[in-house]
């Protein structure tokens, strides 16, 4: 994932509220958001070319999605895709506090990365970035390529567009939710962090849904966790053909996982 935002037991009727947006390269195959077959407890998206995953839960509840830190000056070529970090606590047993423990030791063998893992009412945030595992607090976040709630323009937007829904809706509609992901408006040149891509670079990646001819948003993902136990898990995927964005294909699943007060 490229932009997470997400309220954290803020809400009356939602424990969790999150929306996110993949940007990937469009020539990197995927798979839509499903059930795996070798993990039939996993609901997720798969990238076809490493097998891991950018966001997904299971049916026990378990929560785990990942954005990339933007640092072209230290890629390693060679280093483990950092979509295993997600699948491989989708698919285990740890709590999430143990499982970024143990990532936090091995963190340097990967890119840079940013880690949410979450079960129950607990969620926690490490980046290999960023020092220590961190237990997340009940707020409105954002996380893009830099550490988590760093205010680059589309982050601030998005928070800011988030909480404008929590503030006057009770119960949330996943069409104004994508609809915020679908903002493509870019930022102004003065607000523009600086990551080592270039200007050029800088501004085609600023928007909260990104668009070029090579690389943009590829999915958007709503995921709201009630209080009543339900969870609501729905992706839009995009494609670029002949020069335009296309929504190529909508998923919903319905989940009702436990029921806590």
């Amino acid at each position: 994932m490229c932009l997470i935002l997400f309220a954290h037991e803020c809400h009356p009727e939602y424990r969790l509220i999150l929306a996110a947006n993949r940007d990937e390269f469009y020539d990197r195959p995927s798979a839509s958001l499903s059930f795996w077959r070798d993990s039939p407890g996993v609901l997720a998206g798969r990238d076809l070319k490493s097998g891991g995953t950018w966001l997904g839960i299971t049916r026990n509840g378990r929560i785990a999605a990942i954005t990339n830190f933007r640092d072209p000056a230290s890629m390693m070529p060679d280093a483990p895709s950092r979509g295993d970090l997600v699948s491989r606590f989708l698919q285990g047993n740890d709590s999430p506090e143990t499982y970024l423990q143990n990532v936090r030791t091995t963190g340097g063998r990967y890119n840079g990365f940013n880690l949410l893992a979450g079960q129950g009412r607990d969620l926690y945030y490490y980046s290999n970035r960023g020092g220590d595992v961190e237990k997340i607090s009940p707020g409105i976040y954002g996380l893009s390529n830099d550490l988590l709630d760093v205010p680059w323009p589309k982050v601030a937007k998005g928070k800011r567009a988030l909480q404008c829904l929590l503030d006057h809706r009770k119960m949330l509609d996943p069409r104004d939710v994508f609809a915020l992901l679908r903002d493509d408006a870019y930022a102004p040149d003065e607000s523009l962090p600086e990551t080592g891509v270039g200007v050029v670079w800088e501004k085609i990646l600023s928007p909260v849904f990104i668009s070029s001819r090579i690389y943009g948003t590829r999915c958007s993902s709503v995921l709201l966790v009630e209080r009543t136990g339900k969870i609501s898990f729905l992706e839009k995927t995009y494609e670029r053909e002949g020069g335009m964005i296309n929504e190529k294909k909508c998923v919903a699943f319905e989940l009702k996982l436990y029921v806590t007060n």
